[in-house]
């Protein structure tokens, strides 16, 4: 799994979701949300590789949206298979408007509850909530948006709020999330959570972020300035692309938030936009290899590159290259050429020099 630790940050206490530490010293955590309606179709093997390969790219936990009580159990018996995952990843639910949803949930062995207390409805229902939380040793992130919010009230308003009625009912095993769509408005709530709760763990992202390249835009300025500062204990970039690209972009967001030496194993990928130079193509040799990076446990650079100009010339420093002169294909590691092939045999070459860093 792959995590990061920004400077120190050790002033928030730790939470356990799962097996996965939040707060405190632990690396920040790095998550992202199934996208579609899990269904009981969707119980299945394919469903459990693709968990199981978020994982190995470094998502630390899984969040479902349950809307209703089938779907709280079909969440619940998916929670049941992935206990036999190699490194089962926490999986969370994330409630809204009926509490006994939330009861539901708890039922199964999932690592937290998300809720927005403000929607759940009485304090009678959210007593509930809290008191099986707490049986349960489950955590719960108080999920606050700026688009549901309270009239007249601002999303510190709104977090401290909830807050008090958890502190009214003696729960401390929570986490906060200050969402907006607007990257100033986040990166505010944020600081002034960070100041008015310092031991509290803060969930951060820019919600509704938008498409793959503005939402990766909005996320990336918002999280890298908050995590420069110290604040945040784990990250979701929302996206409207897939889970496995969310993933991507928070890592790579980390990667450039973080001192080097504090970085988890993870590839780094150096490929060039391609020009009327090329005689390989980058752009689909990246889509095909992109998420096998990924998931690979080393800090090997890979070259992806359209010509001998960029590679193996400005890509010299590559661990491994690959590059296209006229009809072939190049391969090279640091400067030198290793091998030279016909373009239908880039794919399987590639794999075979991969495999021996």
């Amino acid at each position: 799994m792959c995590l990061f630790v920004v400077n120190d940050y050790m002033s928030t206490r730790k939470l356990l979701v799962g097996q996965t530490p939040i707060g405190g010293d632990a690396p920040i955590a790095i998550q992202t949300m199934w996208k579609d309606r899990l269904s009981e179709d969707g119980l299945n093997e394919a469903t459990i590789a693709r968990i199981q390969g978020l994982y190995e790219m470094g998502c630390s936990l899984l969040r479902f949206a349950v809307p209703d009580m089938a779907a709280a159990s079909t969440l619940g018996r998916l929670a049941e298979m992935t206990l036999d995952m190699p490194h089962p990843l926490p999986l969370v639910a994330d409630i809204h408007f009926d509490y006994k949803i939330a009861l539901r949930c708890m039922d199964f062995p999932l690592a937290k509850i998300r809720i927005n207390p403000g929607n759940i409805g009485s304090k009678d229902k959210v007593k509930a909530v809290l008191d099986k939380a707490g049986e349960k040793g489950l955590p719960i992130r108080i999920g606050v948006n700026a688009g549901s919010l309270p009239a007249g009230k601002t999303l510190l308003d709104a977090a401290l709020d909830e807050i008090k009625l958890f502190d009214e009912f003696h729960f401390t095993n929570y986490l906060v999330s200050a969402k907006a769509s607007s990257v100033r408005e986040t990166i505010e709530a944020n600081r002034l959570l960070a100041k008015a709760l310092p031991d509290v763990p803060l969930h951060i992202g820019v919600t509704e972020a938008g498409p793959l390249v503005a939402g990766t835009v909005r996320n990336t300025i918002a999280l890298y300035t908050l995590l420069s500062e110290n604040i945040g204990d784990t990250i979701r970039v929302s996206l409207s692309d897939t889970m496995e690209n969310e993933v991507i972009a928070a890592k790579e967001i980390l990667r450039a938030s973080a001192p080097p030496r504090e970085l988890s194993p993870g590839i780094k990928i150096i490929s060039c936009p391609r020009c009327g130079r090329n005689s390989f193509d980058t752009h689909a040799f990246t889509t095909r290899w992109l998420e096998r990076l990924y998931k690979l446990q080393s800090n090997a650079s890979i070259a992806i590159m359209g010509c001998v100009v960029n590679g193996p010339g400005e890509a010299r420093n590559a661990d491994l290259g690959i590059t296209g002169v006229g009809d072939k294909v190049l391969l090279f590691k640091h400067g030198e050429v290793i091998r030279t092939i016909k373009a239908d045999e880039a794919d399987a070459v590639f794999a075979e020099e991969l495999s021996r860093l």
